[in-house]
């Protein structure tokens, strides 16, 4: 086992959970003299703060999470893209999960944080410029025709699984190379390719898990549709 390897992968994941310990949906609810974790759904995520407290804070909790996440990964590849150039794409997804951590289960708030689905799309959009036209047209075509945020977001988790594993497969995920340089460096190793197969389950499966009382709902017809040009009562 390679110790060092192993190492920075769980600082990787580190570096994630710090990015995602930024509570958007928390601090709004604050500033708005509320905790948001207290009211309508009891989540602290965009699609609560959407009928809380309307479109302009639900925005800012939307872009606020999407970006802490993109963060999280921008940075990692930064400090280990040349030293380990085949890893890139899996440190990737490892402080992407650690961002999707950080949001769900904030230590300070007593692990009682969102769904992570934001955290997820900025994780998308920096994992990998081939997934951003799919995941886009996936997500908000589905809330655009159900106005079913949940659905799109297990859509969305799906989805990026599959192209993982096809991009993977299709050998699209290529090590990191710096400008000017001539070597050729290597495919990435299957263990590797594989090993992101299953942090890209993990991550699909987290969604399904933080939306298991979603998903009875949908199976019984009962789940709520958030409407963006209409107003959303809170329950």
């Amino acid at each position: 086992m390679n110790w060092e390897m192993l190492g920075i992968r769980a600082l990787c994941v580190v570096i994630g959970y710090a990015f995602g310990l930024f509570q958007t949906a928390y601090i709004i609810g604050r500033l708005n003299g509320i905790d948001i974790r207290e009211k309508g759904s009891g989540n602290a995520g965009t699609t609560n703060t959407l009928r809380v407290l309307g479109k302009k804070a639900g925005l800012i909790v939307m872009l606020a999470d999407i970006i802490k996440s993109v963060l999280a990964v921008v940075v990692v590849s930064l400090i280990f893209r040349s030293r380990y150039p085949e890893y890139v794409y899996l440190l990737k997804l490892y402080a992407g999960l650690g961002a999707i951590l950080g949001h769900n289960y904030p230590f300070y708030l007593g692990f009682k944080g969102g769904k992570g689905i934001a955290a997820m799309g900025g994780m998308i959009l920096s994992f990998h410029w081939l997934y951003v036209p799919i995941d886009l047209l996936l997500f908000f075509g589905t809330v655009a025709v159900t106005h079913y945020v949940s659905l799109a977001s297990l859509l969305l988790a799906v989805s990026f699984l599959l192209q993982t594993i096809l991009m993977g497969e299709l050998g699209m995920f290529q090590p990191y190379r710096a400008p000017g340089v001539a070597l050729m460096i290597p495919a990435i190793p299957n263990p590797i390719r594989y090993e992101m197969y299953v942090m890209a389950l993990i991550i699909a499966a987290l969604a399904f898990i933080r939306h298991h009382s979603n998903i009875k709902k949908l199976l019984a017809g009962e789940e709520r549709k958030t409407y963006v040009f209409k107003k959303n009562k809170a329950e």
